[in-house]
């Protein structure tokens, strides 16, 4: 029996921790972060809250005999997976990143791609005066740098703090969403850009359709850089690897 540790958060995550629910011989367990007030709990053992940077996870895998560990958070938790990939290279344990696959523009799509979130508030600067925020609440103090513009920003939590924007409102609700759903939002608040991160998926993919139907442009936040970690990309792959173990 295999001891495991997924680092959740994510819909991916989830559909991986009800797969192993049960399993003859792989024992899953799940780490959150806690950065959300009211997460969905996988139907696994879980803990909720930070190891302590690297050594303070080293130090758990190693005190609780795990033998491999699944990196599912999100594509834009750079510290996590770094944090992840050096401490179990440090005690030991096998690693593989299980991802969704990065959402790539099409035709009729308008994208204009930046590195990071200070890059996409700046790239705000000659788009249009109503900008919809979806990319969570952790770093909307970037676009505290563009105070002009109007704001609506969606997130599963409030900002803390909240940003210092004069024209902001804010929508508290948790995807997935359905495309008519947001073309109406869109066009209710007369939506004329979007902000979003390349998180990849399904659960938030309709505000890009959305704004294909509606000729909107979205400033893109690409993915951080990896730390050099094999990538799996569906739960069943991830489970074929954790039974090879």
């Amino acid at each position: 029996m295999v001891k495991v540790l997924i680092l959740g958060g994510t819909t991916e995550a989830t559909a991986l921790a009800k797969r192993l629910a049960g399993h003859s011989s792989i024992d899953a367990r799940v780490s959150l972060a806690g950065r959300t007030k009211n997460p969905v709990l996988p139907p696994l053992p879980t803990r909720i809250g930070g190891f302590g940077g690297v050594e303070g996870l080293a130090g758990y895998l190693r005190a609780e005999g795990i033998g491999a560990v699944i990196d599912a958070t999100h594509p834009f938790a750079a510290q996590i997976s770094a944090n992840a990939a050096a401490a179990c290279a440090q005690a030991g344990v096998p690693l593989r990143v299980l991802t969704r696959p990065a959402w790539v523009a099409g035709p009729g799509d308008r994208w204009i791609g930046v590195p990071d979130m200070d890059a996409a508030a700046l790239a705000l600067r000659d788009l249009g005066d109503t900008v919809f925020l979806t990319i969570g609440r952790q770093e909307v103090a970037s676009f505290e740098a563009m105070p002009d513009k109007r704001y609506l920003i969606r997130a599963v939590d409030p900002p803390e703090p909240m940003p210092a924007l004069p024209r902001m409102s804010l929508i508290l609700d948790r995807g997935p969403f359905t495309v008519e759903g947001e073309l109406a939002l869109m066009r209710g608040e007369r939506i004329e850009v979007v902000v979003s991160k390349n998180s990849g998926g399904r659960a938030t993919d309709a505000k890009l359709e959305a704004a294909r139907t509606l000729g909107l442009p979205v400033v893109m936040v690409e993915r951080p850089a990896g730390n050099g970690v094999a990538e799996l990309h569906g739960v069943e792959d991830a489970v074929g690897w954790l039974e090879g173990v």
